[in-house]
């Protein structure tokens, strides 16, 4: 069984509620899934580090501030670069989500900073293996509403609060995504 790490900041409440959503997917798949919260000074204890370590799966996620990743996360990944110095965190699975308020608010600005900081890492990333919802017929509340390949995407409008945003579709591409990525860590572990 894979050990798979959901490593996340969040502003407001509404990118946790997606990492929760992404955490109850990848322990559909495996009962070793853990939820790291980054804390608002964008520090993780020795014991958070130890658990991103020890992982074979990191899922990186950060709410779209001003069209990339949140501070917090920035500072994050920056420290980072100890691990990435011995290169401990090469060849395992990495996967990015993100949320912010408008549909698009340059949210793949920031899937792309957490693909290169996995790339940094020489991890392996896994997108969302969604189709998107696209047709007429579509519903705000389909699977992959927002449409992303790279990693999972919400939207949660700026005057919701985290019960009201994001929304039912966009948590159900959370968690499908979540699940994804466990299977494919647990593929590569196998």
């Amino acid at each position: 069984m894979a050990k798979v790490a959901v490593v996340f900041h969040s502003g407001y409440g509404h990118t946790k509620k997606q990492a929760e959503a992404v955490l109850a997917g990848a322990q559909k798949v495996d009962a070793n899934a853990q939820l790291v919260a980054i804390d608002a000074e964008g520090n993780l204890s020795d014991e958070q580090w130890a658990i991103l370590h020890a992982a074979d799966a990191l899922i990186f996620g950060s709410p779209t501030y001003m069209g990339t990743v949140s501070w917090q996360f920035k500072k994050f990944a920056d420290a980072s670069s100890k691990p990435w110095f011995t290169q401990m965190w090469k060849d395992k699975i990495a996967a990015g989500f993100t949320n912010s308020a408008t549909m698009n608010g340059d949210k793949l600005s920031t899937l792309h900073y957490l693909f290169t900081l996995s790339m940094q890492h020489s991890m392996i990333w896994v997108g969302t293996g969604l189709m998107p919802s696209n047709k007429k017929s579509a519903e705000r509340n389909d699977v992959n509403f927002v449409g992303s390949f790279a990693g999972a995407m919400a939207q949660s409008p700026s005057d919701s609060s985290p019960e009201e945003g994001p929304l039912p579709g966009d948590l159900e591409t959370a968690r499908l995504f979540g699940e994804r990525v466990a299977q494919v860590a647990a593929k590569f572990k196998g």
